[in-house]
């Protein structure tokens, strides 16, 4: 899963009823086979992430 500075994330919930979160990625850390991922979410907090099975990359143009 291949991400950019600049795409958008899509968390979905991993239980019943659980909201589904945004983001954008604002950085890129560790290596490059395996980064890790600094999400700022539409909510304003930001995490760093690595990118599961529950993870949407969308890339934008």
């Amino acid at each position: 899963m291949q991400a950019t500075v600049g795409d958008r994330v899509l968390i979905h919930g991993r239980a019943v009823g659980m909201a589904e979160r945004t983001g954008e990625v604002v950085e890129l850390r560790g290596h490059a086979d395996d980064p890790l991922l600094v999400v700022r979410f539409d909510d304003g907090h930001e995490a760093i992430i690595s990118p599961g099975t529950d993870c949407e990359i969308l890339h934008v143009s």
